[in-house]
């Protein structure tokens, strides 16, 4: 299949790191999923904790969600004019996120972030913006440098195509360093528009932000009238209703959601204060659009996905769960004498092949990937499908069980020994 692929697809992917090149081998072909399992196309059954990269909180094929997509198909695909949909969708974002007053709908997070920076030029009026080393946001010229997800795993820190002058304007910081975002401040007086940052970095591993860390960064952009952006494409409505904002009790000025908001559709949306989201066309000068921005089937996958995050106890239920999955990993770490780290908050995970801890671009890369290889394509032989490479996160859903995370446990003992 690999092979065929090849021949009409560039790489034989979609995205880079389905092609499991930072792994070795042949990448696996999907044939269905149902619940946290999904099969291959020669029916072989594996655990999942990729989730279609955080998206499936609920689990694959989600018996509601497709009802909902299903009875949406069944009225039309698309129609490039506004749908009811949209606008119950965007409440319920609304209502969710305590950081939001009004939302657009895109098909991407790339697009998300592109037209959150936009606005936010045009906003402050200003063109420098600050992103981090290692996070990813997107695939957009001013965004790929020192970028995070594949980017990372394949040693580029940017990507040839990007014009210089593209890049220009993007000034490069130092997660989890304050000081080093204050120089970078001190030395762009009046010029910095926004600073954007995954609030919980989830494209090189899984690196958490030290105490006090976002707190500051909110501080500082306040201090000179710049703009902060959270990117919440994975951590919106995976570590809570209201996403990173809500968890670190922290208002952004925007936000940038993708993955959970469409159910397993394709999505993208980004939103905050009013009076910044007012200034896109039609009602201000910001130009933004899409012919399928606010697709019927994403919304109704959305609206049907996040009815189900709102139920009673959700979080606290998936928390219990991945805390079970983590205890395992831990415990297992310890009968076998190996220091590797692990980092997780809440359904989110990383097992790095270094004794360092990590909190940054620099102690993150210090992880051996190629033990990583070795550690995934074992995992994969003993029926757990985990992300292939090692600078990506793992996902536990709502629909892994106790049965299914002790089989997990068990492989990743025996992944472990055999290494």
């Amino acid at each position: 299949m690999f092979s065929d692929a090849k021949k009409y697809i560039a790489g034989g992917v979609n995205s880079p790191v389905r092609a499991f090149g930072s792994v070795g081998g042949d990448p696996v072909f999907i044939d269905r999923g149902r619940g946290s399992l999904i099969y291959d196309a020669d029916g072989k059954e594996y655990i999942d904790y990729v989730c279609s990269w955080g998206a499936l909180i609920l689990g694959h094929a989600d018996d509601e969600v497709i009802k909902a997509v299903t009875e949406a198909l069944g009225k039309g695909s698309s129609f490039g004019a506004p749908t009811e949909l949209e606008t119950k969708l965007a409440k319920m974002i609304v209502e969710s996120v305590p950081s939001i007053e009004k939302i657009r709908f895109v098909s991407s997070g790339t697009e998300a972030v592109m037209s959150a920076l936009r606005l936010a030029r045009a906003y402050t009026k200003r063109d420098k913006i600050i992103k981090f080393e290692g996070c990813y946001h997107g695939h957009s010229d001013f965004m790929l440098v020192k970028a995070g997800s594949g980017m990372l795993t394949h040693g580029e820190t940017s990507s040839p195509g990007v014009p210089a002058d593209a890049a220009k304007h993007t000034i490069i910081a130092q997660y989890n360093n304050i000081e080093n975002v204050k120089k970078i401040f001190e030395s762009n007086k009046g010029k910095i528009a926004a600073v954007i940052i995954e609030p919980v970095a989830a494209n090189m591993g899984l690196v958490l932000p030290k105490d006090n860390f976002l707190e500051e960064i909110r501080k500082i952009t306040e201090e000179n009238g710049a703009l902060l952006i959270f990117d919440e494409v994975i951590t919106g409505f995976r570590l809570a209703l209201g996403g990173a904002s809500e968890y670190f009790n922290i208002k952004p000025d925007l936000l940038t959601f993708g993955k959970i908001i469409g159910g397993g559709l394709p999505v993208g949306a980004f939103g905050g204060r009013a009076d910044i989201m007012d200034m896109l066309s039609p009602t201000g000068p910001v130009y933004q659009a899409g012919t399928l921005s606010g697709n019927p089937l994403a919304m109704a996958a959305g609206i049907k996905m996040l009815e189900k995050l709102s139920i009673r106890n959700f979080y606290q239920k998936l928390s219990e769960q991945s805390r079970k999955l983590y205890n395992g990993y831990r415990e297992n770490l310890k009968k076998l004498g190996l220091n590797y780290t692990f980092n997780h908050i809440e359904s989110l995970s990383c097992l790095y092949f270094t004794d360092k801890p990590v909190d940054s671009y620099k102690t993150a890369t210090s992880s051996d990937t190629a033990l990583y290889a070795k550690y995934f394509h074992s995992m994969l032989d003993n029926g757990v499908y985990l992300a292939p490479a090692q600078y990506e996160s793992a996902f536990v859903s709502i629909a892994h069980s106790d049965e299914q995370i002790a089989n997990t446990l068990k492989a990743h003992y025996e992944s472990l020994k055999s290494l």
